[in-house]
């Protein structure tokens, strides 16, 4: 059985796309569904390339027993051929992913989403970026992320 690939998207990987990756990657393991998936999250900047996530991300993940443990990385273009699924945060990083996309010959794999597009709960259209805020923001975010995150997996779970 191939495993199916997910690959979460935001600006810098420091907030965003790592929590997306540590929830979804909780989601799994408690479903025991670990090892029918890859899962990895990256940024369109280049920033932060190998740092941690953002510590008021860890700290606000961690009161909800979610670990984030990632390095910021950037998005290559092999990940179009490596992921089945790239999912990004806001309508910014979906053009910056498209415009990448484009630049890789013979690429029809992954298939790129807006996570929002999952989202059941929180109408917002894209995943604010809580970097600029206080920690009230982070906290929204992982609310946000929670309940998208989790219908994209029941969603390509029951497909």
């Amino acid at each position: 059985m191939s495993k199916t690939s997910v690959l979460f998207v935001c600006l810098g990987n420091i907030c965003r796309s790592p929590a997306a990756e540590a929830i979804f990657q909780n989601i799994v393991n408690d479903k025991g569904l670990a090892n029918q998936f890859i899962v990895d999250s990256a940024g369109t900047g280049s920033w932060h390339i190998g740092k941690k996530a953002d510590s008021r991300m860890i700290f606000a993940a961690k009161k909800r027993n979610i670990n984030i443990t990632s390095n910021a990385r950037q998005i290559i273009k092999d990940d179009f051929r490596k992921f089945d699924y790239i999912l990004v945060m806001d309508n910014s990083n979906f053009n910056n992913v498209l415009n990448l996309k484009n630049q890789v010959k013979g690429v029809d794999l992954a298939k790129i989403l807006k996570i929002q597009e999952f989202a059941l709960i929180y109408n917002e259209k894209e995943v604010p970026d809580p970097y600029f805020g206080g920690d009230a923001g982070f906290d929204h975010v992982l609310d946000i992320l929670e309940d998208s995150v989790s219908c994209f997996l029941e969603n390509i779970t029951y497909s």
